[in-house]
């Protein structure tokens, strides 16, 4: 797309959005262009400085989009770690022995969440049983 600034011939400025050079060129002709004040027809492009590309603005360009991918990133870090709360059961501190309970048969299968110590789930993984952690969200601390 591109952008004009247009003034028609009562001095009313505003701007335009054609497919392409050509386009302006037509809708001038054709009357279909006028100006949203005063309707006029007789229509001209304004002089405008060209759009370049510079190296701060590609850097600024990048940190929008890197911003924009993080905060993608987050929510849906978010929705993950709420959909598993919503499809588990809190076992607090018991974790990890419901988790054996679990992994050996003794209890249903299920999904669970607790707390434990690093040393505790090191034992567990050590025995086998798949555990991962949740990360804790600045939400979950607000």
């Amino acid at each position: 797309m591109i952008r004009y600034s247009l003034r028609c011939e009562n001095a009313h400025e505003f701007e335009g959005w054609f497919s392409e050079s050509a386009d302006f060129d037509r809708q001038v002709a054709s009357g279909f262009l006028t100006c949203p004040v005063c309707n006029s027809t007789s229509i001209s492009k304004l002089l405008m400085a060209p759009s370049v590309s510079t190296a701060r603005k590609k850097d600024e360009m990048q940190t929008l989009a890197m911003d924009t991918m993080r905060r993608e990133a987050f929510q849906k870090l978010k929705e993950a770690v709420a959909t598993i709360k919503a499809n588990s059961e809190d076992v607090g501190t018991r974790f990890p022995e419901e988790a054996r309970k679990i992994h050996y048969g003794e209890s249903d299968a299920r999904g669970i969440i607790g707390q434990t110590t690093v040393d505790e789930a090191q034992a567990l993984l050590d025995e086998g049983i798949e555990i991962a952690a949740l990360p804790v969200l600045p939400d979950d601390v607000n």
